[in-house]
Parts: C-alpha cells; structure tokens; sequence
C-alpha cells in the first residue's frame, strides 16, 4: 500500500494494491477509483484533498506482519 500527497496540485493518491487499472470511476468531480480487471479498488484518488481529508495528519494502524 502507498500513499502520496502532492502539494503543488493538492492531490492525495492512495494505491491499495498494484495492478492493471483497466477501468476508473468518478465517484464525484473530485474522487476517481481505480478498478483491476475483477472489478476490485487497486487506488483511489482525491483532488482538492486539503478540502476533502485531513491530509496533514496520517495515522497508520495495525500493519500486517
């Protein structure tokens, strides 16, 4: 899992896993997911994060071993 902010254009990209996107889907003008060929979220990514999240705060919690 990754996640990265991009400060210039305020962007939170979170990839849960990697894979083909074959397909994306506006959730909202400001929400895309990212879908593998089963149908499954491989990234979601919010646009005007600062609005949307608390971007400058991340807590990670029960990290698989």
């Amino acid at each position: 899992m990754k996640v990265q902010y991009f400060e210039d254009t305020d962007t939170l990209y979170i990839e849960f896993r990697r894979g083909d996107i074959v397909e994306s889907r506006n959730l909202d003008e400001d929400i895309v997911l990212d879908l593998d060929e089963q149908g499954d979220v491989c990234a979601i990514t919010f646009e005007h994060a600062s609005n949307r999240t608390d971007v400058h705060h991340l807590t990670v919690e029960g990290i698989a071993a």
